[in-house]
């Protein structure tokens, strides 16, 4: 049942002193009794076509499982070649038979790649190389069945799909305070900020504004139940110039009305520093895998897992963070929020359409973006 104690989720060192094994995975100098599974791409003949083609407005499912079990990996790599296709293509997973996904995201998102830019960074529970290949090692348990679907939203095929997904099987029930694992997509193209008259982030008429309810926040997740949440990837799409990150974090944890605690600043949240000085970097629990420059048209994504400390919520959670102090900047967010709660879930706010997922310089005003300067939706070709 170690393998399963997802109320005490952190990075733990094991048994094996060396090895520095995060506490969810098993000690490998004990004897395991679960059967280990793979569901993959594989061609079922033997033949090489280890791929699969998804057409536009299909779904294919990817793992259809029944329980009790745990997924313990994901390995994901697809080509295609229509502009954005990591935008395009939507991840979801279902718990138990449930109609209301627990994961919903575009599967670049999800991996932390919400520019639509094919970034490398690594960290404890998700990776992605410069090879194109996507890891998730988030501990996933289900009691009776799992369903992990890929769905086609573009206009083209997705001509090739590859994919392993490895499972435990149990002989056991799984404990009945199991947490289930959640994620959430969001976006805000553009956040909409209260001011245009304004020319650098330390304008006295930014300074000097309040925010002390959180109101008008860019929101990672809001959720109803119990359980913890364990991290946040954002990325960014500058529409004016200047730092994008002076906005507070705000965590509303069991009251909907006053936040339990409110942060410091964008790159302080996600334990950087000093706009993250310039380059881009990935840590295990926290990182800027991409970094830009302070002016319109950059892109940047960022990340930070709270496996030392999942915060815990016994009936409400808000987390949420200013887009520029007091929410004066009107940049592009998206993000994706990864969180441990019991069944049921509220259901997801609707996944935008496909074509509003897609990042665009927007015409809000502000320093960098003039009336003229960019068309009401200019398009940006991802790297």
């Amino acid at each position: 049942m170690r393998a399963l104690a997802l109320g005490v989720f952190g990075l733990l060192v094991s048994t094996c002193a060396s090895a520095q094994i995060p506490g969810w995975m098993p000690d490998p100098t004990q004897q395991q009794t679960y059967a280990l599974h793979r569901s993959s791409s594989a061609e079922s003949t033997g033949a090489n076509y280890d791929f699969q083609t998804v057409n536009p407005g299909q779904t294919l499912t990817v793992l259809d499982a029944d329980g009790p079990g745990m997924i313990s990996h994901m390995w994901f790599t697809l080509s295609d070649r229509e502009p954005y296709f990591l935008k395009r293509v939507v991840l979801r997973m279902y718990w138990d038979g449930e109609e209301s996904p627990s994961v919903e995201a575009p599967i670049g998102d999800f991996f932390g790649e919400g520019t639509g830019d094919v970034v490398p960074w690594e960290s404890a529970v998700l990776m992605v190389s410069h090879d194109h290949a996507m890891n998730c090692y988030f501990p996933m348990p289900f009691g009776h069945h799992a369903r992990i679907t890929i769905t086609n939203e573009g206009k083209l095929p997705l001509n090739s799909l590859y994919w392993n997904i490895d499972y435990r099987t149990y002989t056991h029930p799984i404990a009945k305070d199991t947490l289930y694992f959640h994620a959430e997509y969001r976006q805000a193209q553009p956040n909409h900020g209260w001011t245009g008259e304004w020319y650098e982030n330390g304008d006295p008429i930014v300074n000097y504004r309040r925010n002390l309810d959180g109101k008008d926040n860019y929101v990672w997740v809001e959720a109803r139940g119990h359980g913890q949440f364990v991290g946040v990837t954002m990325s960014v799409l500058q529409n004016q110039d200047g730092w994008w990150g002076e906005g507070d974090d705000f965590f509303f944890i069991d009251d909907e009305t006053k936040p339990t605690f409110i942060g410091t600043g964008s790159e302080d949240y996600f334990l950087g520093a000093w706009d993250f000085g310039g380059s881009a970097y990935s840590g295990a629990l926290n990182g800027a895998p991409l970094v830009g420059k302070e002016e319109a048209g950059s892109r940047w994504s960022v990340y930070r897992f709270h496996l030392d400390s999942p915060i815990p919520f016994t009936k409400y959670f808000k987390a949420s963070i200013e887009h520029g102090h007091a929410n004066h900047r009107s940049d592009t967010f998206s993000s994706v929020a990864y969180w441990y709660q019991a069944e049921p879930h509220a259901p997801f706010p609707a996944l935008p359409d496909v074509d509003e997922r897609i990042p665009v310089l927007e015409f809000v005003g502000g320093p960098g973006n003039s009336k003229g300067q960019y068309g009401p939706r200019e398009s940006l070709t991802p790297r």
